[in-house]
């Protein structure tokens, strides 16, 4: 979830996590970079039926920990952050990014623990979807506002899905959607104002410390234990360090326009995603309301990179 931050941020992160990864590069330019968008959404959302399917031994908020701490320790192995020479403003920039990281993914990771996947991840693509429509100025956006609102209206518990959809679920996801777009407009200002990578480098470490007190209360010492260690890492991986890099690497060549349709595929991949990983079957009702916020991120996004 990093690279939707199209504006202006994609250029410093790209310099700094590929400046140095020619076999990366040489390995991704046999890859068409549609296809790595496909793999990039498929990562994200395999870490997040992983991550799901350890709620079942770990809290939400002990998975969260794993995660960030996994990205955050490759991340600042690969740019360093360096606060030397910024301003008060910039470092500002910097914890805000990183403050506003943290809690979208722990808002995200207590959606997705009351919530199936396609679901969580609908709702939270709300986002980016405002995000766009408020960077457009087309009548033709309030249609797409209109489509995805029936979306959550549709997922809302009325009556027979209320065991299976909770309030507390969809407020959370609503949250995690909030944050995404202030991490969004965040990304871009952070891009400008540090260099390389060393601004996400930074945000993941304040991210960190952020979720840490939560994280180590709840799971207390079953985070010691070698499997479950071992399946945060592959989630951390999957979800966050993996994603990056090839998304950035994506945005180098191909237009943001067709970069931004091809993310919005990601509910519908949440979705299957769910279904094969955990078994979360979604109801006719369900995936119409997925197919909304699709549809409507496709149009946003077509009128407005």
């Amino acid at each position: 979830m990093t690279a939707q931050a199209l504006e202006g941020s994609a250029e410093p992160y790209k310099r700094g996590l590929f400046g140095s990864g020619a076999l990366l590069r040489a390995a991704s330019d046999a890859v068409p970079p549609s296809g790595l968008v496909l793999l990039a959404i498929l990562s994200v959302q395999v870490g997040a039926g992983l991550a799901k399917d350890l709620f079942s031994q770990l809290p939400p908020s002990a998975v969260v920990f794993l995660r960030i701490a996994t990205g955050a320790l490759i991340i600042s192995a690969i740019a360093r952050p360096r606060l030397r020479g910024l301003s008060r403003a910039d470092v500002g920039a910097g914890v805000a990014f990183g403050l506003t990281l943290g809690v979208m993914n722990l808002s995200f990771y207590e959606a997705l623990a009351r919530l199936p996947m396609g679901i969580a991840v609908a709702i939270e693509f709300l986002g980016p979807l405002g995000v766009a429509v408020a960077a457009s100025r087309r009548r033709l956006d309030l249609l797409w506002v209109a489509l995805a609102g029936a979306g959550v209206v549709l997922l809302a518990p009325w009556g027979v899905t209320a065991s299976r959809i909770s309030w507390a679920g969809i407020a959370f996801a609503l949250v995690a959607a909030v944050c995404w777009a202030g991490y969004i407009l965040l990304s871009a200002s952070v891009g400008r104002r540090f260099p390389g990578a060393t601004g996400l480098s930074l945000a993941m470490i304040v991210s960190c410390a952020l979720v840490a007190p939560a994280g180590i209360a709840s799971g207390g010492a079953d985070l010691l234990q070698p499997e479950l260690l071992l399946i945060g890492l592959g989630v951390g991986l999957l979800s966050s360090v993996i994603p990056y890099s090839i998304e950035l690497e994506a945005l180098r060549r191909m237009p943001k326009r067709v970069f931004g349709i091809l993310m919005s595929l990601e509910p519908a991949m949440a979705a299957l995603a769910g279904l094969v990983i955990l078994g979360e079957v979604l109801q006719v009702r369900e995936w119409a309301a997925i197919g909304c916020v699709v549809i409507a991120s496709v149009g946003a996004t077509r009128g407005t990179l």
